[in-house]
């Protein structure tokens, strides 16, 4: 009978990278790419290296933006508490980020949160002297509108279509209704599918931007737990980050120390985004474009505008709002204007932070502990009770499809499928044969290798044909083992990855956040198997 584990390890489970394995592992390869690690002594460090560096003045400038970007949103008491906090030396955050993608995107979105939320408690049992704040910052400067304008539901993918130019945080919610209509009949008369139309409507039928509609859709399913979001598309906000950006414009700083970092991981890793020579966009409501340095000049791309030196330098004075950090920069925004410890996300993520490292070093900002976010595969109690029918261990679903068919149908098979001692005894016999021919001529130990390949290879593909009939034979069982898995794995991918929250949700309403929150456990840095 099939058993039900808690959690699996990472590496375990075939999905993820052999950089984050590395790093979950703290192999030498990796080490000299993070500051320090996420566990309680690594945290300790880090609240002594940002409590050194964070500027006591940025604390109510930080949180003054914070009660401006909350004004028209009904903010829990715990919020309230937290942006108020922030002003005391003795309040540091624990950040994740996100798309602003439609209705929440990849149900992973949930787990970023949960983990900085969890984390954030986590620390304040271990440190109590100290305050600690999770945050989810919207990336709503991003422009790739065809990433976050589609959720997918049981299957089916409901996207916004229009068109889009400019920050997707700054898109007009118009045309929605019709995505909410479709979700409506897909949905159908189940028991939380009118909460969950109520929650699309007042999202984004009811605020009319695409940052106020995240804003309030991830109020609403976790601002009770004290959860504070971010819209860096803020003019106070960046003239916090000015001084940051004119290093930027004037020496490019990033592009060498990350051109350097990624010398060192080229031959071991995968490199996630290379720096450009200047790694900032110019900004306003229907343009982002990046800044390019060309004769002595800055130039908008594909537009007009055109700066000297001192003329970019005035406008970054006058208009900090205008300037938009990219994929790189970014995360350097982030941890000078936060008095943050540690940014929680998945295994890409993770990757480019971890170009950082030197860049941040140079410009003299603390680097932030990287946290894997937490991953997990909800499991209904029907599909367990399947699981168990068919004798399949969770661990076993991670494998690829065909590998799980054959072991299963060799494990049910009345016969021996597998040809492991017939080829064993044959290389034995062969192996006297060498001996012999060693004793011989070289075309006669050229012949008996030839035989042998091909006596192996007739072995594998009788094997082969052997299973081949035996996955007819239990054509039934194949079928069931196939179709549970796909459902656990949509696309061959992990569940988290393709399914939205409100699958789940249409069956467990509001008890799905409690307890997604009850059972991840932050710094555990394993992958979680939920029953729900």
């Amino acid at each position: 009978m099939a058993t039900f584990p808690t959690s699996i390890t990472f590496q375990d489970t075939g999905y993820f990278s052999d950089m984050m394995c590395d790093y979950l592992e703290r192999s030498p390869k990796i080490s000299g790419f993070y500051n320090n690690f996420p566990d309680y002594e690594g945290f300790g460090k880090q609240l002594k290296e940002k409590g050194e560096h964070y500027p006591t003045a940025f604390r109510k400038v930080l949180s003054d933006a914070l009660k401006k970007q909350y004004e028209g949103f009904s903010i829990s008491e715990g919020t309230l508490d937290n942006i108020e906090r922030l002003k005391g030396k003795n309040a540091f955050t624990v950040t994740t980020g996100h798309q602003l993608n439609l209705f929440t995107g990849p149900l992973y979105f949930l787990y970023k949160i949960a983990s900085v939320i969890n984390l954030a408690r986590d620390l304040k049992t271990r440190f109590p002297g100290q305050e600690f704040v999770p945050v989810y910052w919207m990336a709503s400067e991003d422009h790739d509108f065809d990433e976050i304008c589609f959720f997918n539901f049981k299957g089916s993918k409901l996207r916004w279509k229009r068109e889009a130019s400019g920050a997707v945080g700054r898109l007009s919610t118009d045309g929605l209704e019709k995505v909410m209509k479709e979700f409506g009949e897909l949905l159908g008369p189940g028991k939380n599918a009118k909460q969950l139309i109520k929650l699309f409507r007042d999202s984004y039928l009811e605020h009319k931007t695409l940052s106020g509609a995240t804003r309030y859709l991830a109020n609403e399913l976790f601002g009770e737990e004290g959860l504070i979001i971010v819209d860096g598309d803020d003019r106070e906000l960046k003239r916090l980050f000015a001084p940051k950006i004119k290093e930027e414009l004037l020496n490019q700083s990033c592009v060498s120390e990350v051109s350097g970092t990624n010398k060192e991981l080229e031959g071991k890793y995968h490199i996630q985004v290379n720096p450009r020579e200047i790694n900032l966009f110019y900004l306003t409501d229907a343009l982002r474009e990046r800044i390019v340095f060309e004769s002595e000049s800055y130039r908008v791309n594909q537009t007009n505008h055109v700066f000297t030196r001192e003329s970019i330098l005035e406008e970054l004075e006058n208009h900090p709002e205008r300037f938009s950090p990219n994929a790189l920069m970014r995360p350097l925004y982030q941890e000078v204007i936060l008095p943050n410890l540690s940014y929680t996300g998945g295994g890409g993520e993770l990757a480019y932070w971890m170009q950082l490292k030197s860049y941040f070093k140079k410009v003299d900002v603390p680097f932030p502990i990287l946290h894997l976010r937490n991953s997990a595969l909800l499991v209904t109690k029907k599909e367990a009770g399947k699981l168990g029918k068919l004798d399949i261990e969770i661990p076993e679903l991670f494998q690829d499809q065909n590998e799980l068919i054959s072991q299963k149908v060799k494990e049910i098979s009345d016969l021996n499928i597998d040809f492991s001692p017939e080829k064993k005894r044959l290389e034995e016999m062969f192996q006297s044969m060498k001996v012999i021919a060693e004793q011989t001529d070289e075309s006669f130990i050229g012949a008996v290798l030839a035989q042998e390949k091909k006596q192996l290879n007739g072995l594998d593909k009788l094997e082969k044909r052997l299973l081949r009939a035996q996955k007819r034979k239990y054509a039934d069982r194949v079928v069931r083992i196939k179709t549970l898995q796909d459902h656990l794995f949509p696309k061959g991918s992990l569940q988290e990855r393709q399914a939205n929250f409100s699958e789940f949700y249409e069956e467990l309403g509001e008890d799905l956040i409690p307890l997604i929150l009850e059972r991840l456990d932050p710094l555990k840095l394993e992958f979680d198997l939920i029953k729900i």
